[in-house]
Formats: structure tokens, sequence, C-alpha cells
């Protein structure tokens, strides 16, 4: 340390030789001082150079990187991560008392339950999804609508998708979904034959309408089809059921009497291979939000009018931007979200 400090010292007198050889002024003779006593303290010029030095911005993805090894380090989930990826890996529902949390279409499910894939009168088609997950309130529904359907001259049920097992956005095929109180079923009849797992992933469903049109095919849809749905919708757990137009018409030519049930049918697009159960949230039930109830009336009549034309149908003008929804962050759910997500 001596040594060192004799060579600093004696490098840094000669530069203070030289500052003084070019003025006597007393300031110059006192920075020579200054950077003298400086580099016998351990601290040279080209260390305050260095320090002067700006700090580099980060890049865009260092920042990313930074935030990813954060994320790892202290468990907390990025809330600026679109959410379907997160939710879309839970493989397991979070063991957690059970709550629908949110919206049907801005949430997440909190004690997820399964729906067997296998019941006396149902079964789970697309296995490999691992969406057939829901509220208790929901799995109670199917097997109260399962258990029914076989005096309705339906041999079974065939459930589609649920929810995924802690519920929220999807990777793919649904808006909604997300809070464990939606079920898509089926216009298909369960085959006589237990399915395998293969064999349910390839099954494809049947289309009600004609080929090419917005019309019934009355050789496909049958009264089989009106009793299954109007046996779903009487349920006073259901809140709605969506169906394509074109099958809400032909429930309102068949009706007859009784059409109260007939409120809870809302037309919408697409559903024409199933139709889509959505129930009420369970009463009690804090941050389960419903969807406002259905208008007044059957829904038929002058309601149908519209979806009907052809002005639901119609493609955006040429040159209308289209703007793209952006996905939903873990940031825009419910904040007990979160903990679902964590939960172990």
């Amino acid at each position: 340390m001596e040594l060192l400090a004799d060579f600093r010292y004696s490098s840094l007198a000669r530069r203070t030789r030289k500052i003084s050889m070019k003025t006597h002024s007393p300031s110059a003779m006192l920075l020579a001082l200054i950077v003298a006593l400086v580099a016998i303290a351990g601290v040279g010029p080209v260390a305050y150079a260095e320090a002067a030095l700006p700090t580099p911005k980060p890049t865009t993805e260092a920042r990313k990187s930074a935030s990813r090894q954060n994320t790892a380090a202290t468990g907390r989930i990025n809330p600026n991560v679109a959410a379907k990826k997160l939710f879309g890996k839970a493989q397991a529902p979070a063991p957690l008392k059970a709550r629908s949390i949110g919206s049907y279409a801005r949430g997440c499910l909190a004690g997820g339950k399964a729906l067997a894939a296998d019941g006396p009168s149902w079964q789970v088609i697309r296995l490999s999804r691992n969406r057939n997950w829901g509220h208790p309130a929901m799995v109670n529904y199917l097997e109260r609508l399962a258990a029914d359907v076989p005096g309705l001259g339906w041999r079974g049920l065939m459930v589609g998708d649920m929810a995924q097992p802690r519920g929220g956005p999807m990777p793919s095929g649904h808006t909604s979904h997300q809070i464990g109180l939606d079920a898509d079923i089926w216009l298909r009849e369960m085959s006589k034959q237990r399915m395998t797992k293969q064999q349910r992933e390839n099954v494809s469903a049947i289309s009600m309408l004609k080929k090419g049109t917005r019309t019934i095919d009355k050789s496909k849809w049958t009264e089989d089809h009106a009793k299954l749905i109007r046996r779903a919708a009487s349920d006073k757990a259901v809140a709605r059921i969506f169906v394509h137009p074109a099958i809400k018409a032909a429930l309102c030519d068949w009706a007859g009497g009784n059409r109260s049930w007939l409120r809870k049918i809302r037309p919408w697009y697409g559903h024409h291979y199933h139709f889509h159960v959505r129930i009420s949230c369970p009463k009690g039930l804090a941050g389960c939000k419903d969807q406002a109830a259905p208008p007044p009336g059957d829904g038929c009549g002058k309601a149908m009018a519209w979806w009907l034309s052809d002005a639901p149908w119609g493609k955006p003008k040429k040159g209308t931007k289209v703007k793209k929804k952006r996905d939903l962050r873990l940031a825009d759910l419910p904040r007990d979200c979160s903990g679902v997500l964590a939960a172990r």
C-alpha cells in the first residue's frame, strides 16, 4: 500500500509541477494540491472521468428481460402480460373457496370444479383443451340437465367448452367463459358407444343450417332439439342461452302457448353447432357481476326482424379500418385474479 501511495504521489507530483510551470496563480496551485491529495486517497483522474460518463438507457428488450427476471425472483406476476397467456398455462384450479370473480368476459375463477369427462348421460368433448371447469353451480346445473334429457328422447349431452381451471381469458375461441358460469352444449346427441379420448378430439359438431345459408336445415333440426333447449332455459339458474338467429326464429315458431322461457333465448352470431348456456351469479357471491336481464317479452316478432335481415351480416365498406381489440392484460382484470393465479 505504501509503495502504491508513493507511486501515485510521484506520478501526480510530476503533473502538479507541469501545471505550476504553466501558471503560478494561487488557483492553479490549489488545483494541483487537490489532485495530489485525491491520488493519495486512491481515486485518480481516470476514475473521475469514468464517473462523469452518462449511464446508457436500457433498450426495450433489456427492460423486458429485467422485468421477467424480477418477476421470477420475487414470485410476483407481471400485470402487463396478456392475461390469456397466464390463465392458459394453468393446469389445475386455484385451491381457494369457489368464487366467480368479475364479469363473464373480464374475470377469473377461484376454486373451480371439473365436470367429469363421463357421466350417466353426458360426455365431455375436446378433453385436451382442459376447459371442462366451472363454478360448482355450473357443474351442478349441467348434471341436472343431463339427468333430464333421456326423458326428452335425447341419449345424452355432448359438452364442449366451459372454462379453464382458473377461468380467465382463453388463448383461442372465446371472449366470455371466464368466470365458470358459461358452457357450450353441442346440438348433437351423445353417441350410443362411449367415445375414446381420441375420438372426442376428432368428432365434428353438426350445423343446423343449410350449407352456405342462414336458414334452418329441417333435415337436421328436430323437435328434440327444441325440447332440449326449452328444458335448458327453464332452469331458474339460467340467465340466458345464445343461439343462432335462425334457431331462435325456429323456436319462436315452435313454442306454442308457454313462451316465458323464450325471453332467455338470445340470438347471436355463430351458435348453429351448439347452444351457449350462461347461468346467473350464485346468490351472495361477492365480486361476481351479472349481465343485465334480457328485455321483457319473448324476443320474437319485431325483436327478431333486424337479426333476420341482411344488416347484421354485412361486411365493412372497403377502406374502413377495423380496429383490432387489444388483448386483456392481467391488470385489466379484477385485482383478486392475481391472487387466483398465484395460489398454490
